[in-house]
């Protein structure tokens, strides 16, 4: 069953989110040592939002309409900015040019108001039970799991981004690629959000 967990865990991070779109875009934009300290915030935030969910917070939290909805508009907000940072990032002519990826705080702001935070942590805590006759011993390894399981993904985001960076891109095409990345970040989310609609109807 633990096996089975740590292979949900792979394949619920490793699909595109805000989370990992934004590592990659900014990987792309900015290179990798710039972008680092935004991954260290993804997952500070990410772990802050499992604790959520392993102390049942989060249901608390968002069992309040007016708080959901305070989430849900955030985070699109947010999402609308980071994606403007990414397309507009090292471009020339553009009403913002982003010089810098945004480091720690905003990372943890991210997965904060991430809903895919909540929904993938929600399903893997909560999902599988594997050690019910100890629950301190279940949620510790799971902590490590998702851990273990979510750094190299992240990593291997980040990596892909600067592999973009390094390929030396005309202006126009870096500019063309960063609209591309932040475009599908956005159509992540609007997926996302449309699916989380669904759920409530």
């Amino acid at each position: 069953m633990m096996l089975t967990f740590a292979a949900a865990v792979f394949f619920l991070i490793i699909t595109p989110g805000p989370g990992v779109m934004t590592t990659a875009g900014f990987g792309a934009a900015y290179g990798f040592r710039t972008s680092l300290p935004y991954v260290l915030g993804l997952f500070i935030g990410t772990n802050l939002v499992m604790l959520s969910v392993m102390t049942g917070l989060a249901a608390v939290l968002l069992s309040v309409p007016g708080l959901r909805l305070a989430l849900m508009t955030g985070s699109v907000a947010y999402l609308l900015y980071l994606a403007a940072k990414i397309a507009f990032a090292g471009a020339r002519i553009a009403f913002m040019e982003a010089k810098t990826a945004p480091g720690v705080p905003g990372g943890i702001f991210l997965q904060v108001i991430n809903p895919k935070a909540y929904a993938v942590n929600s399903s893997l805590i909560l999902g599988f039970n594997y050690a019910p006759e100890s629950f301190l011993f279940e949620m510790v390894t799971k902590a490590l799991i998702l851990n273990a399981i979510w750094v190299p993904i992240h990593l291997a985001w980040l990596w892909a981004g600067v592999s973009l960076h390094r390929l030396n891109l005309p202006a126009r095409s870096q500019r063309a690629l960063n609209i591309l990345m932040a475009a599908s970040m956005l159509g992540v989310v609007a997926l996302a959000l449309w699916s989380a609609q669904q759920v409530r109807l």
